[in-house]
Protein backbone atom coordinates (compact mmCIF):
# COMPACT_ATOMS: atom_id res chain seq x y z
CA UNK A 1 0.00 0.00 0.00
CA UNK A 2 1.69 3.20 -1.14
CA UNK A 3 1.04 6.90 -1.35
CA UNK A 4 -0.56 7.80 -4.67
CA UNK A 5 1.77 8.70 -7.50
CA UNK A 6 5.23 8.00 -6.12
CA UNK A 7 7.00 5.60 -3.75
CA UNK A 8 6.74 6.79 -0.17
CA UNK A 9 9.66 6.46 2.21
CA UNK A 10 7.99 3.31 3.53
CA UNK A 11 7.85 1.77 0.03
CA UNK A 12 11.49 2.75 -0.57
CA UNK A 13 12.59 1.11 2.67
CA UNK A 14 10.65 -2.07 1.99
CA UNK A 15 12.29 -2.30 -1.45
CA UNK A 16 15.74 -1.68 0.05
CA UNK A 17 15.22 -4.33 2.73
CA UNK A 18 14.06 -6.92 0.22
CA UNK A 19 17.16 -6.46 -1.91
CA UNK A 20 19.08 -7.99 0.99
CA UNK A 21 16.81 -11.02 1.37
CA UNK A 22 17.43 -14.46 -0.08
CA UNK A 23 14.27 -15.30 -2.01
CA UNK A 24 13.24 -18.85 -2.97
CA UNK A 25 14.39 -19.63 -6.52
CA UNK A 26 12.06 -21.21 -9.08
CA UNK A 27 12.67 -22.59 -12.59
CA UNK A 28 10.38 -19.88 -13.93
CA UNK A 29 10.08 -16.12 -13.47
CA UNK A 30 12.34 -13.10 -13.78
CA UNK A 31 13.97 -12.50 -10.42
CA UNK A 32 16.44 -10.08 -12.01
CA UNK A 33 13.57 -7.86 -13.19
CA UNK A 34 12.10 -7.80 -9.67
CA UNK A 35 15.48 -6.77 -8.24
CA UNK A 36 15.93 -4.13 -10.94
CA UNK A 37 12.58 -2.55 -10.06
CA UNK A 38 13.33 -2.75 -6.33
CA UNK A 39 16.66 -0.95 -6.79
CA UNK A 40 14.95 1.76 -8.80
CA UNK A 41 12.28 2.24 -6.12
CA UNK A 42 14.69 2.02 -3.18
CA UNK A 43 16.91 4.76 -4.54
CA UNK A 44 19.28 5.86 -1.80
CA UNK A 45 17.17 4.51 1.08
CA UNK A 46 19.35 3.10 3.83
CA UNK A 47 18.31 0.16 6.00
CA UNK A 48 19.41 -1.23 9.33
CA UNK A 49 19.72 -4.99 8.85
CA UNK A 50 19.61 -5.60 12.59
CA UNK A 51 16.40 -3.72 13.42
CA UNK A 52 13.01 -5.26 14.17
CA UNK A 53 11.53 -3.97 10.90
CA UNK A 54 14.08 -5.95 8.92
CA UNK A 55 13.26 -9.11 10.85
CA UNK A 56 9.54 -8.57 10.37
CA UNK A 57 9.82 -7.86 6.64
CA UNK A 58 12.09 -10.86 6.14
CA UNK A 59 9.48 -13.11 7.74
CA UNK A 60 6.59 -11.49 5.89
CA UNK A 61 8.35 -11.74 2.53
CA UNK A 62 9.19 -15.40 3.14
CA UNK A 63 5.57 -16.16 4.10
CA UNK A 64 4.08 -14.60 0.97
CA UNK A 65 6.77 -16.03 -1.33
CA UNK A 66 6.11 -19.51 0.05
CA UNK A 67 2.34 -19.04 -0.30
CA UNK A 68 2.70 -18.00 -3.94
CA UNK A 69 5.05 -20.85 -4.88
CA UNK A 70 2.83 -23.47 -3.24
CA UNK A 71 -0.24 -22.09 -5.02
CA UNK A 72 1.49 -22.15 -8.39
CA UNK A 73 2.78 -25.67 -7.72
CA UNK A 74 -0.76 -26.92 -7.10
CA UNK A 75 -1.93 -25.44 -10.40
CA UNK A 76 -3.43 -22.05 -9.52
CA UNK A 77 -3.38 -19.86 -12.64
CA UNK A 78 -4.82 -16.59 -11.26
CA UNK A 79 -2.99 -14.43 -8.71
CA UNK A 80 -4.40 -11.10 -7.54
CA UNK A 81 -2.23 -8.65 -5.58
CA UNK A 82 -4.34 -6.19 -3.58
CA UNK A 83 -2.55 -2.91 -2.86
CA UNK A 84 0.34 -4.16 -4.99
CA UNK A 85 2.29 -0.90 -4.85
CA UNK A 86 5.80 -1.41 -6.18
CA UNK A 87 6.02 -5.11 -5.36
CA UNK A 88 7.64 -7.24 -8.07
CA UNK A 89 6.42 -10.71 -7.11
CA UNK A 90 4.44 -10.88 -10.36
CA UNK A 91 7.81 -10.65 -12.13
CA UNK A 92 9.85 -12.90 -9.84
CA UNK A 93 7.31 -15.72 -9.96
CA UNK A 94 5.90 -15.21 -13.45
CA UNK A 95 5.04 -18.74 -14.55
CA UNK A 96 3.85 -19.72 -18.03
CA UNK A 97 0.08 -20.04 -18.07
CA UNK A 98 -0.41 -17.94 -14.95
CA UNK A 99 -2.06 -14.53 -15.10
CA UNK A 100 -1.54 -11.79 -12.50
CA UNK A 101 -3.70 -8.83 -11.53
CA UNK A 102 -2.20 -5.90 -9.61
CA UNK A 103 -4.77 -3.69 -7.88
CA UNK A 104 -3.81 -0.26 -6.54
CA UNK A 105 -4.40 3.48 -6.82
CA UNK A 106 -4.21 4.58 -10.49
CA UNK A 107 -1.53 7.20 -9.75
CA UNK A 108 0.73 4.66 -8.04
CA UNK A 109 0.30 2.28 -10.94
CA UNK A 110 1.06 5.01 -13.48
CA UNK A 111 4.36 5.74 -11.75
CA UNK A 112 5.21 2.04 -11.48
CA UNK A 113 4.47 1.47 -15.16
CA UNK A 114 6.60 4.46 -16.13
CA UNK A 115 9.51 2.98 -14.17
CA UNK A 116 9.04 -0.45 -15.70
CA UNK A 117 8.94 0.98 -19.21
CA UNK A 118 12.10 2.97 -18.54
CA UNK A 119 13.78 -0.16 -17.19
CA UNK A 120 12.49 -2.14 -20.19
CA UNK A 121 10.68 -4.64 -18.00
CA UNK A 122 7.98 -6.46 -19.94
CA UNK A 123 4.64 -7.32 -18.33
CA UNK A 124 2.70 -9.49 -20.80
CA UNK A 125 0.90 -11.54 -18.15
CA UNK A 126 0.11 -8.73 -15.70
CA UNK A 127 -3.17 -6.81 -15.74
CA UNK A 128 -2.97 -3.50 -13.88
CA UNK A 129 -6.28 -2.59 -12.25
CA UNK A 130 -6.51 1.04 -11.11
CA UNK A 131 -8.84 1.02 -8.13
CA UNK A 132 -9.31 2.94 -4.90
CA UNK A 133 -9.60 0.26 -2.20
CA UNK A 134 -11.99 2.49 -0.28
CA UNK A 135 -14.52 2.16 -3.10
CA UNK A 136 -17.09 -0.58 -3.65
CA UNK A 137 -17.34 -2.77 -6.72
CA UNK A 138 -13.95 -4.51 -6.71
CA UNK A 139 -15.49 -7.90 -7.56
CA UNK A 140 -17.12 -6.58 -10.73
CA UNK A 141 -14.00 -4.63 -11.59
CA UNK A 142 -11.87 -7.77 -11.42
CA UNK A 143 -14.25 -9.82 -13.53
CA UNK A 144 -14.41 -6.92 -15.96
CA UNK A 145 -10.62 -7.20 -16.28
CA UNK A 146 -10.78 -10.90 -17.08
CA UNK A 147 -10.72 -12.69 -13.73
CA UNK A 148 -12.62 -15.97 -13.93
CA UNK A 149 -14.34 -16.56 -10.56
CA UNK A 150 -14.90 -20.26 -11.25
CA UNK A 151 -11.14 -20.88 -11.55
CA UNK A 152 -9.04 -21.18 -8.37
CA UNK A 153 -7.26 -17.95 -7.49
CA UNK A 154 -4.79 -16.67 -4.94
CA UNK A 155 -5.50 -13.28 -3.38
CA UNK A 156 -2.54 -11.53 -1.73
CA UNK A 157 -3.11 -8.73 0.78
CA UNK A 158 0.41 -8.01 1.99
CA UNK A 159 0.97 -4.91 4.11
CA UNK A 160 -2.51 -3.57 3.30
CA UNK A 161 -4.89 -4.31 6.18
CA UNK A 162 -3.52 -1.82 8.72
CA UNK A 163 -3.90 1.07 6.27
CA UNK A 164 -7.65 0.53 5.83
CA UNK A 165 -10.46 1.41 8.21
CA UNK A 166 -11.96 -1.74 9.71
CA UNK A 167 -15.24 -1.29 7.81
CA UNK A 168 -13.35 -0.76 4.54
CA UNK A 169 -11.26 -3.87 5.14
CA UNK A 170 -14.36 -5.98 5.81
CA UNK A 171 -16.01 -4.64 2.66
CA UNK A 172 -12.88 -5.44 0.65
CA UNK A 173 -12.75 -9.01 1.94
CA UNK A 174 -16.46 -9.42 1.21
CA UNK A 175 -15.88 -8.24 -2.36
CA UNK A 176 -13.09 -10.79 -2.81
CA UNK A 177 -15.39 -13.49 -1.47
CA UNK A 178 -17.77 -12.76 -4.33
CA UNK A 179 -15.16 -13.97 -6.83
CA UNK A 180 -13.74 -16.80 -4.69
CA UNK A 181 -14.77 -20.37 -5.41
CA UNK A 182 -13.48 -23.82 -4.47
CA UNK A 183 -9.68 -23.96 -4.46
CA UNK A 184 -9.21 -20.21 -3.98
CA UNK A 185 -7.04 -18.99 -1.12
CA UNK A 186 -6.45 -15.62 0.53
CA UNK A 187 -3.19 -14.61 2.23
CA UNK A 188 -3.19 -11.55 4.48
CA UNK A 189 -0.85 -9.83 6.92
CA UNK A 190 -2.43 -8.27 10.00
CA UNK A 191 -1.21 -6.42 13.07
CA UNK A 192 -0.02 -8.45 16.02
CA UNK A 193 -1.25 -8.18 19.58
CA UNK A 194 1.20 -6.41 21.89
CA UNK A 195 2.97 -9.13 23.85
CA UNK A 196 4.96 -6.76 26.05
CA UNK A 197 5.41 -3.12 26.93
CA UNK A 198 8.41 -3.01 24.58
CA UNK A 199 6.35 -4.48 21.75
CA UNK A 200 3.60 -1.92 22.36
CA UNK A 201 6.17 0.88 22.31
CA UNK A 202 7.56 -0.37 18.97
CA UNK A 203 4.06 -0.42 17.52
CA UNK A 204 3.48 3.17 18.61
CA UNK A 205 6.78 4.25 17.05
CA UNK A 206 5.84 2.49 13.81
CA UNK A 207 2.42 4.15 13.73
CA UNK A 208 3.95 7.57 14.34
CA UNK A 209 6.58 7.02 11.64
CA UNK A 210 4.20 5.91 8.88
CA UNK A 211 1.73 8.66 9.78
CA UNK A 212 4.48 11.23 9.24
CA UNK A 213 5.05 9.70 5.79
CA UNK A 214 1.43 10.15 4.79
CA UNK A 215 0.40 6.54 5.42
CA UNK A 216 -1.41 6.55 8.77
CA UNK A 217 -2.41 3.27 10.38
CA UNK A 218 -6.22 3.22 10.26
CA UNK A 219 -7.03 0.24 12.46
CA UNK A 220 -5.44 -1.64 15.33
CA UNK A 221 -7.04 -5.01 14.63
CA UNK A 222 -5.02 -7.97 15.83
CA UNK A 223 -4.77 -11.21 13.86
CA UNK A 224 -7.47 -12.67 16.12
CA UNK A 225 -9.83 -9.79 15.37
CA UNK A 226 -9.08 -10.04 11.65
CA UNK A 227 -9.96 -13.75 11.84
CA UNK A 228 -13.39 -12.75 13.17
CA UNK A 229 -13.72 -10.13 10.44
CA UNK A 230 -12.79 -12.73 7.81
CA UNK A 231 -15.51 -15.04 9.11
CA UNK A 232 -18.11 -12.28 8.74
CA UNK A 233 -16.90 -11.73 5.17
CA UNK A 234 -17.27 -15.42 4.28
CA UNK A 235 -13.74 -16.71 4.84
CA UNK A 236 -12.46 -19.52 7.07
CA UNK A 237 -8.97 -19.00 8.45
CA UNK A 238 -6.74 -22.03 8.03
CA UNK A 239 -4.53 -23.33 10.82
CA UNK A 240 -1.15 -21.61 10.73
CA UNK A 241 2.16 -22.35 12.36
CA UNK A 242 2.63 -20.74 15.75
CA UNK A 243 5.32 -18.51 14.28
CA UNK A 244 3.04 -17.27 11.50
CA UNK A 245 0.22 -16.65 13.96
CA UNK A 246 2.48 -14.59 16.22
CA UNK A 247 3.56 -12.50 13.24
CA UNK A 248 -0.03 -11.91 12.09
CA UNK A 249 0.25 -13.86 8.82
CA UNK A 250 -3.05 -15.52 7.84
CA UNK A 251 -4.41 -17.71 5.07
CA UNK A 252 -8.09 -18.35 4.50
CA UNK A 253 -10.44 -20.21 2.19
CA UNK A 254 -14.00 -19.32 1.15
CA UNK A 255 -16.92 -20.87 2.99
CA UNK A 256 -20.56 -21.04 2.02
CA UNK A 257 -21.83 -19.88 -1.35
CA UNK A 258 -20.91 -16.54 -2.84
CA UNK A 259 -23.42 -14.30 -4.56
CA UNK A 260 -22.79 -13.69 -8.27
CA UNK A 261 -20.38 -10.79 -8.92
CA UNK A 262 -22.05 -9.87 -12.19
Amino acid sequence: MTAPGFPSATAQRVAAHRLGFERPPTPYGAAAADDLLARDVAGSAAVDLSDSMNRYLRGRTAFFDDTVIKALDRGVTQVVCIGAGYDGRSLRYAKPGVRWWEVDHPDTQADKLTRMQRLRIETPRITFVGFDLRSSGLAMTLTGHGLVPESPSLFLCEGVAVYLDAAVLESLLSELRLVAHAGTRLALSAATASSSADHAARRRRFQTAVASLGEPVRNSLTAEQVTELLARAGWHTKVQSERAQRAGFLTAEPVGRARPAH
